[in-house]
């Protein structure tokens, strides 16, 4: 895995306890050479800290996203909800707020890995709305034959609503199912990954089911 954090002593912390669990770990103080570092060398996660100097944890995982889908973890000491979003809508996969406990934050980054080591899809092909999803390669095709790629979170999202096409999902069991753990964390999580997709992929219709959840419009 990558840290992307600027404070020497958290990082020699998190170091020794992810090593101590069989984890490799690298480290890098600024969102700038935590770029550079994956553009040279692939990782299987980012543990990336919003609070850096020079740019920041929002921006630099914006940057991120423009060559690498890697799930990406984000530590904050912010607590304002504006900020978990816009963490979530440059590319996060999910957030934890310090201080956190140790044994959190593993179950979290194990969860984040199994999701993206084994994903939800099966290698077929779902149709919703004349919009091809594609488990094997993950991707979307429109009716004009045009491409779309999420994210992989935002896939396995989609991909979980077209298997249950027409059934109102609630937000707990989203975040249970999609993102491999029972409600560490706020269901704001499911609500801003949604609305990527609608952005994204503006012909699929999910709908808002009041006071429960989503469902995937048949």
């Amino acid at each position: 895995m990558l840290l992307v954090e600027d404070d020497d002593s958290i990082a020699d912390m998190l170091r020794g306890f992810f090593e101590r669990d069989g984890f490799r770990f690298l480290h890098a103080l600024t969102g700038e050479e935590a770029i550079e570092r994956l553009r040279i060398r692939p990782v299987s996660l980012v543990l990336l800290d919003l609070n850096l100097s020079g740019i920041d944890g929002v921006e630099t995982c914006r940057r991120m996203r423009e060559f690498t889908q890697v799930p990406v973890l984000m530590l904050t000491a912010r607590d304002s909800e504006i900020d978990k979003v816009l963490g979530l809508e440059m590319g996060g996969d999910d957030y934890i707020t310090k201080p956190f406990s140790p044994r959190e934050l593993m179950a979290r980054v194990k969860a984040v890995l199994r999701r993206s080591e084994e994903p939800l899809q099966k290698p077929r092909i779902l149709e919703v709305a004349e919009y091809e999803i594609d488990g094997g390669k993950r991707t979307v095709t429109t009716p004009s034959g045009g491409k779309v790629v999420p994210t992989a979170r935002e896939f396995d999202l989609l991909w979980f609503l077209a298997e249950h096409q027409g059934i109102a999902l609630s937000r707990s069991r989203i975040l249970e199912t999609v993102w491999g753990y029972e409600y560490f964390g706020e269901t704001r999580t499911v609500d801003v990954h949604i609305r990527q997709l609608r952005k994204k992929i503006e012909g699929i219709p999910i709908e808002t089911v009041w006071g429960v959840g989503y469902r995937l419009g048949e």
